[in-house]
Parts: structure tokens; sequence; C-alpha cells
């Protein structure tokens, strides 16, 4: 499939993000497409995301905070909002399913590739600004946005997940979170932003936190 319109920053940047293909064609993704993920593998990864989504969250309280704008501010809430009332939800759903409640999702000790992608995109907010942090988050939004939409209609044992990001709801998100992050750049450097070493230097951010979404999915395809 072609690459989703997310916005003008999205293409620069995943154009120059050299593991993307990786990232959204990893070995687990295509389990998930093709239904023969291990379960064990699959729960494991789910309870390491749903330790993951509360730094998300967080992350995007920050960037309220960050914002410059009634637009940034609305649309970092939103977002919490989204992490919060559904995308973490239905990792609670799916895992008391296999026997998993609340409180063992709560005890989850984080894995390493979770430590150093988390902190990772939180002290890109703490040091430095708005578009650090945009640029740190967007690889995981996007990407999610992009699996989803590929994998669109796979059924299988993991339908729910799948169409979770796959939905209208989500893709309407990433296309929000694509014409935030342009507005910001535009807002902050002009039109002709894509030119300025600033440009290159939130595309080498959005390139690591991709490096790092590649190494969650591998920590969730390697199991306990």
């Amino acid at each position: 499939m072609n690459a989703p319109d997310y916005g003008r920053a999205f293409a620069l940047w995943r154009s120059k993000a050299p593991d993307w293909d990786a990232y959204t064609h990893h070995p687990f993704v295509e389990g998930l497409r093709r239904g023969d993920l291990p379960r064990e593998k699959f729960l494991h990864y789910l309870r390491q995301d749903y330790i993951f989504l509360i730094h998300f969250a967080r992350a995007w309280a920050l960037a309220a905070a960050k914002g410059e704008t009634l637009v940034e501010i609305q649309a970092a809430a939103a977002t919490v909002q989204a992490l919060a009332h559904v995308e973490m939800p239905l990792h609670v759903q799916i895992c008391a399913r296999a026997g998993i409640d609340a409180a063992m999702l709560e005890t989850t000790e984080e894995a390493p590739a979770n430590l150093a992608y988390t902190r990772y995109v939180l002290e890109a907010g703490y040091s430095g600004d708005f578009l650090d942090l945009m640029a740190a988050l967007a690889p995981c939004v996007l990407g999610y946005g992009e699996i989803g939409a590929r994998l669109a209609g796979s059924g299988g044992p993991y339908s729910d997940w799948i169409e979770t990001y796959a939905s209208d709801d989500y893709q309407a998100l990433c296309h929000d979170v694509g014409g935030l992050i342009d507005g910001a750049l535009v807002h902050r450097l002009g039109p002709d932003w894509a030119g300025l070493p600033r440009a290159r230097r939130l595309a080498a951010r959005f390139s690591t936190a991709t490096r790092l979404e590649l190494g969650f999915w591998q920590m969730g395809l390697e199991g306990p």
C-alpha cells in the first residue's frame, strides 16, 4: 500500500527514517496479520504496551503544557483522552479475557526496550520544545495508523487489535496529529521549515524513535 497521507512532515520524516519499513513490517506485525503470532508473545507485548501507554499519556500531557496555541493544547488533551479511555481499556479487556487482570497489568516490570523508548520520548519533551516532543511521539501514533490501515480486514485472532488502529476514529486521529505537527512547524519555523537545519534535527529525532519502536516489536517477539 502507499504511505497514508498524514501530512507533509510525516512524509518527509518517514522517507528519511531508514528503519521505517522494518518497523511497520516487523515479523511481530506480520504475525498479527497472518494470525500465527504465539498468544503468549502477544500478551507479553500487551503487558509491556500497557505500561508504555502510561508514559505515552504523560508525554502527551507534557505536550499540552508545551503547546503555544489553543489548537495544540486541545489536540494534546484529546490524545490523552483517547489513550486513557480507548486504547488502554482495550488492553485491559484483551488481557482480562486471558486471565490477566488490571492489577497484574499495573505490576508489570518494564523491559529494557520499554524503558529506553519511553524515557527517550519523555526526555525529548523535558529538554526540548513542542516540536522535539512531536518528532519523538509521531512514529508510534502514525506508525500504528499505517500498520492498522495496511492490516485492515485481515481477520483472525488479532482482529480486535488490528481494527482498533484501522478504525475511522484512529485514522482521523492520525490525520489530526499530522496536521498538528505541520501547523506547529509553520507556526514556529515558517512555511519554508523543511530547508532549515532544525528540520534535519527533527527528522533525526523521528528516526531514532522509529529505531526504538523497532526494538519494542523485537522485545515482543522474543517474549518474556
